[in-house]
């Protein structure tokens, strides 16, 4: 497969978008983390979540 005089630029884009993609997911699971580690603390911390109360529940 000949590329042509581009190469150069075709293979660096390719590369720069695989960089901005393995970044964003890095990113995303880091933050996944992070807040499911919150939501443990503040769980334990006795706060609740309203999603988590039933119809009968509400004031």
């Amino acid at each position: 497969m000949s590329l042509g005089p581009y190469a150069s630029f075709i293979m660096t884009s390719y590369a720069a978008a695989a960089l901005v993609v393995a970044t964003l997911i890095g990113w995303v699971m880091i933050d996944y983390r992070n807040q499911t580690q919150r939501l443990r603390e503040l769980d334990r911390s006795g706060i609740t979540r309203r999603s988590g109360r039933s119809a009968t529940d509400r004031p």
